[in-house]
């Protein structure tokens, strides 16, 4: 690329940079950001306090909040049951109550009875 050549696309992007800090001036969330920082920094001149003292007193437990949402509890591993049809010698092996065969038993002995064919 020619010197001539580098120094339009410098100049191009200049432009665009210095059009974009003008828009950036004229947005009225910038000012209200820029007025409230400047009355922070004026504050915590006022009462010798740091960006830290500031941290601390609005947020005391800072890792309990971030730890909450990192790690979510996790719920317990199912056990597996297993309940054999003392009529038949049929197995079933289940780690919850939908099991078809499960269903049928209990609908066919009833639930108390089912429950007592678990095996330990």
């Amino acid at each position: 690329m020619s010197r001539l050549a580098e120094f339009r696309a410098a100049e191009k992007a200049l432009q665009e940079q210095l059009a974009q800090l003008e828009s950036l001036k004229n947005d009225a969330g910038l000012k209200k950001e820029i007025e409230f920082e400047e009355k922070l920094q004026a504050l915590m001149k006022t009462y010798g306090k740091g960006l830290r003292d500031i941290i601390s007193i609005l947020d005391p437990n800072p890792g309990k909040a971030s730890a909450a949402v990192a790690a979510p509890k996790q719920r317990r591993a199912r056990v597996v049951k297993v309940y054999q049809n003392p009529h038949t010698g049929e197995l079933i092996e289940t780690k919850g109550g939908n099991h078809r065969g499960l269903k049928a038993w209990k609908e066919q002995y009833g639930a108390a009875t089912v429950d007592s064919w678990l095996r330990g």
